[in-house]
């Protein structure tokens, strides 16, 4: 009897220019309307990703955002209040090879409006300077002590021990805005290293790619040494990702996540947004696997009545009340780090209750 094997052709992977040109157009045209202010975060996003890896564009494969460009003016008049995300799609164009210098000007006449003294937050200010210092202008000439509010910020690593998002993803930025996405020295301290450090365990632990790759990046923009299991497993994920075509997915997708998991390939030398690409409209998807036992983990130690923060104590008896799937990522987090033991003893807040009794 004979075997017939059927040979199935993947799509052709076309070149790296096209494939940003493909996707910068889904992005400006198909996946959200112009006016809507998650359009601006999603075309800044992407737009800041091509600028500060250095990607090879011309004027045609800027195209999709002509309009926008031309029009750029009016829109920060009527929404002042997105002023970063539209100076900052206004510049990453002009950078990337946009014909036009409308970005000095905007920029000045943001100075001037002091839109930046409006801002609620050190890093939202930090964002700010950084975006105009991009054509020679600051806008808060008077706070000088606004990068050291920041590495203060940063540099208090038991901050990051316990779950907190928020707090895990604006230390990753202020590492971004500080060594301008890599291309400077930030002369981060041993302390903010640490930071980086606990937020990337918790984030593994959850098995989040989207909170790791970025931590992954900040610890290379930092100068500092990656944890070899994290990246090893943020390239599987990576290439498990699936682009789907819009008819078959809903556009709340996982479009952030995809981005800075194929910005950690690029920055890692390897071919990032390798996938086929569709200029009219894309969703992504991560693929599905196992869950991070990081919930778990939580709630065995909230139910523990004498926990401590002893690792070496604790982990037979945190072991046995786990799932295996849980056993085995827990099993990675402590053999990706040397720290792990010093995380440990934060994450267990086991001498805040003995304080309060």
């Amino acid at each position: 009897m004979t075997n017939v094997l059927a040979f199935t052709h993947p799509a052709p992977v076309r070149p790296e220019a096209e494939r940003h040109a493909a996707m910068m157009q889904s992005f400006a045209a198909h996946r959200r309307h112009g006016d809507d202010v998650f359009w601006l975060k999603e075309n800044a996003e992407l737009l800041n990703i091509l600028e500060c890896t250095n990607s090879a564009l011309d004027e045609a494969d800027l195209e999709s955002y002509r309009g926008f460009y031309d029009g750029v003016e009016k829109r920060l008049r009527f929404f002042p209040q997105y002023y970063r995300f539209l100076l900052s799609i206004c510049l990453d164009l002009e950078d990337l090879g946009m014909a036009g210098d409308k970005g000095a000007a905007l920029v000045a006449w943001v100075a001037e409006e002091g839109f930046a003294h409006a801002e609620l937050s050190d890093l939202q200010r930090l964002e700010a300077r950084r975006l105009m210092a991009r054509r020679g202008v600051d806008p808060l000439p008077g706070d000088g002590g606004l990068e050291e509010r920041v590495r203060g910020f940063i540099g208090r690593s038991a901050s990051f021990s316990m779950p907190n998002k928020k707090a895990a993803y604006e230390l990753t930025h202020a590492v971004f805005y500080l060594s301008e996405y890599g291309r400077r020295d930030p002369q981060l301290d041993e302390a903010t290293r640490l930071s980086l450090e606990f937020a990337g365990l918790l984030a593994f632990l959850e098995q989040n790619a989207d909170l790791l790759a970025e931590i992954c990046l900040a610890l290379r923009f930092g100068g500092f040494e990656v944890p070899e299991v994290w990246e090893a497993w943020l390239v599987r994920h990576t290439h498990l990702f699936n682009v789907l075509s819009p008819d078959e997915a809903s556009v709340q997708d996982d479009y952030h996540e995809y981005l800075v998991c194929n910005w950690l390939m690029r920055c890692k030398g390897e071919r990032g947004f390798a996938k086929a690409m569709a200029s009219d409209g894309m969703v992504f998807r991560r693929a599905s696997g196992v869950s991070g036992p990081l919930r778990e983990l939580s709630e065995c130690m909230y139910g523990l009545d004498n926990r401590s923060g002893d690792w070496t104590a604790m982990r037979p008896v945190v072991i046995e009340r786990l799932s295996q799937d849980a056993q085995t990522v827990l099993s990675w987090a402590e053999h990706s780090s040397d720290k792990f033991d010093m995380f440990f003893e934060g994450f267990a807040r086991a001498g805040g209750a003995r304080g309060m009794a």
